[in-house]
C-alpha cells in the first residue's frame, strides 16, 4: 500500500510539478511569493517523481546504484540538511539571497531525507519480494 501511494505521488509530480513545488515553497518560505524560479526547476521535480517511479515500480530490484544514490542522498539530508538545503535553493532559484526561510525547514529537510531512505528501502527489496511478505502475513493472521 506505502509503494502504491508513493507510485502515486511521483506520477502526480511528473504530471503536475507546479503545485508539489508550490506547496514546498509555502512550507519552507515567509515569501514564496517573491520566488525568482530558475526554467529547469520544474523538471527537477519531475525528475525526482520519475526515479520514484521508476525504482518502486519495478517488478525486480535491479536498480541498486539509483537505489543506493537515493538512499544516500536521503542519510546525507537527515543527518546534514543544512548544505543540501543551500544547495537545492542555488539549483532551483535565481534570487536566492532574497529568500526567508522558515523555521522548520531543516526539520522539513530530514523529513524529505526519510522519505528518500525509505522510498531506497522500498526498491531495493523488490515488487515480488515485498508483495510475497504481504500474502505471508495475511495467510498467517
Amino acid at each position: 500500500m506505502l509503494r502504491s501511494l508513493l507510485i502515486a505521488f511521483g506520477l502526480f509530480e511528473i504530471a503536475k510539478p507546479r503545485p508539489v513545488v508550490e506547496a514546498c515553497e509555502r512550507i519552507g518560505l515567509e515569501n514564496p511569493e517573491n520566488v525568482d524560479r530558475r526554467s529547469w526547476a520544474l523538471w527537477g521535480a519531475r525528475l525526482e517523481g520519475l526515479v520514484f517511479v521508476w525504482l518502486l515500480a519495478r517488478r525486480e530490484s535491479g536498480a541498486r546504484p539509483v537505489s543506493a544514490l537515493l538512499a544516500l542522498s536521503g542519510a546525507v539530508l537527515v543527518a546534514v540538511p543544512q548544505p543540501i538545503i543551500e544547495l537545492s535553493q542555488r539549483l532551483v532559484y535565481e534570487n536566492t539571497a532574497d529568500l526567508e526561510l522558515k523555521s522548520w525547514v531543516k526539520p522539513a529537510a530530514r523529513l524529505l531525507g526519510v522519505l528518500y531512505l525509505l522510498v531506497g528501502v522500498l526498491s531495493s527489496r523488490g515488487r515480488d519480494e515485498s508483495e510475497s511478505e504481504a500474502v505471508e502475513t495475511a495467510e498467517t493472521a
